[in-house]
């Protein structure tokens, strides 16, 4: 069972909405350290934080990051990029920067770090979203859609090793990504940060951190058009 107590954390996209409160609620839990990994990394103000720069789409990049944190025990896969563009009109560059950062960047990521997750009977948190099984984002969620994939199969390969590989899945969440957006009930980074942590030291495989999330998961056996009721009401047009 994984804690973090005395845990050398790193946080990818530690600059974010989420980010933030994936290092300073570890810290919290009595982290002794938390590498907060961003492209351009911020002062933190405080002795056990370390910014560290870091570019998750950059495999150079990635290698001197594990090469400097070699005493990491925990990585959270957090950082992420959305792009609005349809499928089959949006540009093409759009749907590929989403997958080499979304997907791309934690496999990067979870490589280069599982020497030291192994040594250490560490864990991965790869922070997804409930568009990994709601295509409703289209590129974005194919990107997380990938991400649940490469997830569980990890999984499978560093359990055996002593690794714990936990996935997060939330619906909207108030962060800088969803600036703009009017949706009622978003929620707080906050609340789900701690719901994730809750749930590495509980041991858990999954962390559905709202209602939203919980509903879409349990839809996933039903027929197609449950999950999409725009599928039922253009199945009957055409029945007419």
């Amino acid at each position: 069972m994984t804690t973090l107590i005395n845990a050398v954390v790193l946080v990818t996209g530690a600059n974010g909405g989420l980010g933030q409160q994936f290092v300073q609620q570890a810290l919290n839990r009595g982290a002794a350290k938390v590498y907060a990994a961003a492209r351009t990394p911020r002062d933190w103000g405080n002795d056990r934080i370390v910014p560290l720069q870091l570019d998750v789409t950059d495999p150079t990049s990635v290698r001197s990051a594990a090469d400097q944190a070699t005493d990491v025990t925990v990585v959270v896969n957090n950082a992420g990029i959305l792009r609005r563009g349809s499928l089959t009109e949006g540009p093409l560059a759009d749907i590929r920067e989403q997958m080499e950062t979304n997907l791309f960047g934690a496999i990067h990521i979870t490589r280069d770090f599982a020497p030291a997750l192994k040594a250490h009977g560490g864990a991965v948190i790869n922070v997804a979203s409930v568009l990994s099984w709601l295509a409703i984002g289209k590129g974005y969620s194919v990107s997380k859609a990938a991400l649940w994939a490469a997830t569980n199969a990890f999984r499978l390969e560093l359990a055996p090793e002593g690794v714990q590989v936990l996935g997060a899945y939330l619906a909207f969440t108030d962060t800088p990504m969803n600036d703009g957006m009017t949706i009622p009930e978003m929620n707080r980074p906050a609340d789900v940060v701690n719901e994730v942590y809750d749930g590495l030291e509980s041991d858990a495989h999954e962390v559905l951190a709202d209602e939203t999330t919980r509903t879409v998961r349990e839809g996933l056996s039903s027929d197609v058009g449950v999950l999409y009721p725009a599928l039922r009401s253009e199945t009957t047009e055409l029945q007419r």
